[in-house]
Order: C-alpha cells, then sequence, then structure tokens
C-alpha cells in the first residue's frame, strides 16, 4: 500500500473509474473534492478503505469491490 500516491486513478474490480487519489491518510484513501462524488456528496471529500485495495497496477489503485459497491463503502468527510 505503499505505493499508492498522490493523482493515482481509483478503480473499482470492474475497472470503472471511481475517483483520483487526493492523498493517503491513516488506513484510507482521501479522493480529490473535484472528482468525488455527485449532486449532494459533490465537493466533500470522501475516503475509500485501504482494506479494499486489491492491487497497484502502474498509475491505478485497483478495489477488491465493483464500482457500484465500492462507492457505497465509501465515508464522507
Amino acid at each position: 500500500m505503499q505505493n499508492i500516491a498522490e493523482h493515482m486513478e481509483v478503480i473499482g474490480a470492474d475497472g470503472v473509474h471511481i475517483g483520483t487519489v487526493d492523498k493517503v491518510e491513516g488506513h484510507s484513501i482521501k479522493l480529490t473534492k473535484k472528482d468525488s462524488g455527485e449532486g449532494s456528496h459533490k465537493g466533500h471529500h470522501h475516503f475509500i478503505d485501504k482494506g479494499l485495495v486489491a492491487e497497484v497496477e502502474g498509475q491505478k489503485v485497483r478495489l477488491s469491490a465493483n464500482a457500484d459497491v465500492a462507492v457505497t463503502m465509501e465515508e464522507e468527510k
């Protein structure tokens, strides 16, 4: 997980874009505001637990859950 860096793309197990890494904070990946959430969630930072990370492939962080499931597990702060 040390390989996760700023500006990496976060994708679901199905390859669907979820967001862009802002930074890693503790056990969570903080997504950028501009690429995080829609509607009432827009403009807020969202966090994904690093436990959902399946692997880091080049500049992509692939999660173990499909995108539609992973976004329901995001935390808003």
